[in-house]
């Protein structure tokens, strides 16, 4: 007698597959009720907004660690901050304002202006390069943790801005008491010193949308990473660091694409902000532009980072 639940030669028998259709709808209810979300899928933007804001107490805190932690193996630690824009001042001063006297052309104070442009500028490249390692040196996190990945370019910034804070009441400092130098021209403290907060805000809010950009495309493309630092070395004379832009390129037919560029621009707005520069006066089509250059640079540099999210960490 052969038995019910085993072949002629004793092996089990196998029960035909259980052929199982699921309802897609009755899926994604059951999905939704219980909390559950797709992998891997970017989110739609209105809600990707809404999620990014209900995280901003932990971009606080991730910023605020991210500055802390700059220089803390160092015996100096967060002086450094001052320090280094200082010390980095000082050479362009004494090389192009009074060796090669390049920055002298057209200026007036050419230390409060090459320390002015300096600090600036290592702002913002400091925000571009954290926002371009913002990604990949947090590969360990993004893998690991669902969140925004706009988080981590935004507190990025934010950390740089922390530090140029006390840098900023350097900067003024030391431009205000170049003007008792019998070689340099007055600073005199007025009403459009007020403008400075509003001219840093500008440039931060440009620093953010292309900490963005980068931080998609070197996470895209890591090899990015190594011509960021040349790219930025052009961008600061090209910009009016060390010297007037005006000055050197304003009779070259191409010279007004260098002088209203983003980078140029926001330096001008805090050279008028605090210096009595004569070629640098104070503008309102410079912040209209430079108004216009933020709002450009950070609603692309975040929609083009939206549209990668789903790819952080999985490339």
């Amino acid at each position: 007698m052969t038995d019910l639940r085993s072949g002629p030669t004793g092996s089990p028998l196998v029960p035909p597959p259980m052929e199982r259709t699921l309802d897609p709808a009755a899926v994604n209810r059951a999905a939704e009720a219980s909390g559950l979300e797709q992998i891997g899928v970017r989110p739609g933007l209105l809600r990707y907004l809404k999620d990014l804001w209900t995280r901003r107490s932990f971009i606080q805190v991730l910023a605020v660690s991210k500055a802390q932690a700059e220089n803390q193996n160092t015996y100096l630690g967060q002086v450094w901050a001052l320090l280094s824009p200082l010390l980095n001042a000082l050479v362009y001063v004494v090389i192009f304002g009074f060796i090669l006297q390049v920055g002298r052309a057209g200026i007036e104070n050419t230390i409060a202006f090459i320390v002015v442009g300096v600090f600036m500028f290592r702002f913002f490249e400091r925000s571009v390069m954290a926002g371009a390692h913002s990604i990949n040196h947090n590969l360990a996190l993004v893998r690991s943790v669902k969140f925004p990945r706009a988080v981590l370019p935004i507190a990025g910034v934010l950390a740089e801005l922390a530090s140029l804070g006390p840098a900023l009441v350097v900067m003024v400092l030391i431009s205000y008491l170049s003007g008792f130098l019998p070689i340099a021209g007055r600073v005199t403290i007025d009403v459009y010193w007020l403008l400075l907060p509003a001219a840093v805000a500008l440039l931060w809010i440009f620093s953010t949308g292309c900490a963005f950009l980068v931080a998609r495309w070197v996470a895209l493309t890591p090899d990015l990473d190594n011509l960021l630092p040349h790219i930025m070395r052009v961008l600061m004379y090209a910009s009016g660091v060390i010297f007037s832009v005006d000055r050197y390129l304003g009779d070259f037919s191409w010279g007004w694409i260098v002088e209203y560029q983003p980078v140029a621009v926001y330096l001008y707005l805090v050279r008028s902000s605090i210096l009595d520069e004569p070629a640098y006066p104070p503008d309102l089509s410079m912040w209209l532009l430079g108004i216009g250059w933020a709002a450009l640079f950070v609603i692309a540099g975040f929609l083009v980072f939206w549209r990668g999210e789903e790819r952080y960490g999985r490339d």
